[in-house]
């Protein structure tokens, strides 16, 4: 009896590893059919983007390309865009060097007084506190289109020097920064509510200051967090049109892409350049895809540890 029982487990032990797969696992009729439904999503959102890059190579210049491979397809329509984009004698290195300057701006003003507001809701307790948490997140509901009157007036009566602040980039930057605060703010503070506080006590018994432990301690451990709001503040930078279309009137130097963008519909659909307008679409689109490419794996977890951490 004692030389049969190893045998019993041993037999035993592969069926019940066995039966325990057979509970983890998948049937593959479901596996059949959530990959179906990730390739109906693939293509749904993969489509359109084929769309356009069929009509940016369609030599024949037609706003619904019959073939996702257009006969004689070629890149002239590139070409045309980068050396002369709009009828105004400006290349596409200039607007993309001034949608980068706003972008730029955006992003780091977002993330620099984003990041010290949010340390200051999170861990700091003071008078009226709640009710400017309440003021913040009323101003995030708000549209941003509805604060462009406002802005006009005010940068508008802003001079420096001979540049009227209304009417530059930087005055746009600055624009669309206030509009991207209060989404930083709530961001980040969110984010900073999971960090221990032990690790803040622990720094201050070591000599730390505040300042220091915010920038030693808490800031490199945002890092995910201060990614996605630099990422989501360089897309509303480098797509802005309200604002641009409204403060930068009378000086084409200063023409972002989304302002030349725009300007390439006619009034008509037969007096669009369609093969130029979708080329013009597609490396518009390219530099904010190769930054999320390089962001991707803070940006996944900046948007996910929220939802982890207690």
């Amino acid at each position: 009896m004692t030389t049969q029982v190893p045998a019993i487990r041993a037999v035993a032990a592969p069926a019940s590893i066995a039966r325990i797969g057979g509970q983890r696992g998948m049937p593959r009729g479901q596996q059949l059919v959530l990959q179906l439904i990730c390739l109906a999503i693939a293509m749904t959102v993969l489509f359109p983007i084929v769309w356009v890059v069929a009509m940016s190579l369609d030599p024949r210049n037609i706003s619904r390309p019959d073939s996702l491979f257009p006969p004689g397809a070629s890149l002239a329509a590139y070409a045309k865009v980068i050396v002369r984009p709009t009828l105004n004698d400006i290349s596409f290195l200039r607007l993309a060097l001034n949608s980068v300057g706003i972008a730029v701006v955006i992003s780091l003003g977002s993330v620099t007084i984003g990041s010290m507001a949010a340390y200051a809701f999170s861990r700091l307790k003071f008078r009226g506190r709640e009710v400017l948490m309440i003021g913040v997140l009323a101003v995030l509901m708000l549209p941003a289109v509805a604060t462009i009157a406002p802005l006009f007036v005010q940068l508008n009566k802003i001079q420096i020097g001979t540049v009227n602040l209304r009417a530059s980039l930087i005055g746009v930057a600055l624009a669309v920064t206030s509009s991207q605060l209060p989404f930083a703010i709530w961001n980040i503070k969110g984010y900073l509510d999971t960090i221990p506080r032990e690790l803040e006590e622990a720094a201050s018994i070591d000599g730390a200051s505040r300042f220091q432990t915010f920038i030693q301690v808490i800031l490199p451990l945002a890092t995910p967090v201060l990614a996605v709001t630099a990422f989501f503040g360089f897309i509303a930078g480098w797509t802005e049109f309200y604002f641009s279309s409204v403060f930068l009137t009378g000086n084409s130097d200063l023409t972002t892409l989304a302002m030349a963008l725009n300007g390439m519909v006619g009034q008509y659909a037969a007096s669009t350049p369609w093969s130029q307008f979708a080329a013009f679409s597609v490396l518009v689109a390219l530099p904010v895809s190769v930054v999320y490419l390089f962001l991707q794996r803070y940006i996944i977890s900046g948007l996910t540890v929220g939802g982890v951490k207690g």
